[in-house]
């Protein structure tokens, strides 16, 4: 782990890395298909915006004690699933405002979650927060003894995983972003997030909301659920398949 430096935060610098890398990505994007690359910037602060009021909104859902005005404002408190629904919701203002509203925008929102997340895990892993899994006696298992959630007992260092899974889930939804009908790779982002987060859970030190499962993995299969629904809607409009057209890609260039 890397100790905090002063007001340095090493989470916060991940946080901060994330959107630096989901900014580079878009700029990326926009420029293939024939779009400003300055909305590049837009973008990632109206997510910024969005994904910081979701994430501690929800987190204030699940803490109502928390409520007040030192709670709404205090710097810790920040849940994966409110940023990315409030991230979500900045994104598709935007859209709307720019009239880049369609399949393509949450594609690269999809990509971009990915990435995000990949990125954001790193700093659970330095800070050691207290996302790390359960005691392990694999050769990789780690302690935290100076974490902001300290544990002597060597763990499955669950952030490492979520970090490799979910940066091969944004390399390879990268390589089929023009492979697929628009809307696709943000639906195949939403299995894949949901069955990875599924799966880390019976490893992490996380209780158990209703028949043996957390919150999180419930989480999980709504979004599973709601990415095969997307994906079957989107192949019944693309005429029963979900490979890409060129006159789509064409017609967002125009």
């Amino acid at each position: 782990m890397i100790p905090e430096i002063g007001p340095v935060k090493t989470f916060g610098v991940m946080f901060a890395l994330a959107f630096l890398a989901c900014g580079a990505m878009a700029g990326r994007r926009f420029k293939e298909l024939g779009k400003p690359v300055d909305w590049a910037y837009e973008i990632v602060f109206a997510a910024l915006i969005g994904g910081l009021i979701g994430a501690r909104v929800y987190y204030l859902i699940q803490h109502p004690g928390e409520f007040g005005l030192k709670g709404v404002f205090s710097g810790s408190g920040l849940v994966f699933y409110g940023g990315a629904l409030g991230g979500a919701i900045g994104v598709l203002l935007w859209g709307w405002w720019r009239g880049f509203l369609n399949g393509f925008l949450l594609d690269m929102g999809g990509i971009g979650l990915a990435i995000g997340y990949a990125i954001g895990r790193i700093g659970c892993q330095l800070s050691g927060d207290g996302d790390y899994g359960t005691p392990t006696s694999l050769p990789w298992g780690m302690a935290y003894p100076d974490g902001t959630v300290p544990t002597n007992v060597e763990v499955h260092p669950t952030p490492i995983y979520e970090t490799l899974s979910m940066g091969l889930v944004a390399w390879l939804l990268w390589q089929w972003r023009d492979r697929f009908a628009p809307g696709a790779v943000f639906a195949f982002y939403l299995i894949f997030a949901g069955i990875e987060r599924f799966l880390v859970e019976f490893i992490r030190r996380t209780n158990s909301a209703a028949l043996g499962l957390t919150q999180a993995q419930f989480e999980s299969v709504a979004f599973f659920i709601i990415g095969g629904i997307l994906l079957v809607v989107i192949a019944k409009r693309n005429g029963g398949d979900i490979m890409r057209r060129p006159a789509q890609t064409a017609a967002v260039r125009a």
